[in-house]
């Protein structure tokens, strides 16, 4: 099984920038599987949405509201992701998830971290 360790977030002021990070671990078995990593969100009152997906082969995918601000990395040796947020805005304001998928259809979450935007 796949534990999805999350870093990062905070508060920042609108116009400001964090870098979130999420760390893999398991066994290489079902590292090795992992084919999707990205980064979802909640604000009050919505529904989790995607926020940006990177795939092993480093195809990415981004949500409209955020492209050209945030930027979507992976690091497949240290099977980690990471979310580097630029200008912030405070309609980012929101709890933030690292999401795996792998090979065999199954789905793994972080355990989520607050990223709020201060105007």
């Amino acid at each position: 099984q796949v534990l999805l360790v999350q870093s990062g977030g905070g508060l920042v002021q609108a116009g400001g920038s964090l870098r979130l990070s999420c760390a893999a671990t398991g066994s290489n078995f079902n590292l090795n599987a992992i084919e999707t990593m990205g980064w979802y969100r909640r604000a009050p009152g919505n529904q989790r949405e995607l926020v940006a997906s990177i795939t092993s082969s480093d195809s990415t995918n981004y949500a409209e509201s955020v492209k050209g601000r945030f930027t979507v990395s992976r690091d497949n040796r240290k099977n980690s992701v990471h979310l580097q947020m630029s200008g912030l805005k405070p309609e980012d304001t929101a709890v933030y998830y690292c999401r795996a998928h792998d090979t065999y259809g199954r789905t793994v979450w972080g355990q989520g971290t607050q990223v709020t935007v201060s105007s």
